[in-house]
């Protein structure tokens, strides 16, 4: 690769950051009456989504798409791993808070 192609992928990679950190927080609060077991329901969905999108796109990347660059794949891809480390953080989450319940004493 070139430089020049490395300076081009570099600075589309930091437009996209750019742009997602102006993005307000797709996290909506509960509605009324919404159970936490839906709530964390569509997170997971959110989830497995991120991670279902950033998997197409690679492979359309892989397969030579000209409408997907290396930057919307590798963006992508990020996104998908860091929405599932915040899964496996409030799963340890609910499971210590679990165990702490479990262990008061009545």
């Amino acid at each position: 690769m070139s430089d020049l192609h490395i300076d081009a992928v570099l600075g589309q990679m930091r437009a996209l950051r750019a742009q997602l950190e102006q993005r307000p927080a797709t996290v909506k609060p509960a509605a009324d009456g919404e159970s936490f077991g839906a709530v964390l329901g569509q997170f997971v969905q959110q989830v497995n989504q991120a991670q279902t999108g950033a998997q197409e796109l690679a492979a359309r990347f892989d397969a030579g798409d000209e409408k997907v660059t290396l930057a919307q794949a590798v963006v992508a891809s990020q996104k998908a791993n860091v929405s599932f480390q915040a899964a496996v953080q409030v799963r340890n989450k609910l499971l210590a808070a679990y165990q702490d319940v479990m262990n008061m004493q009545i």
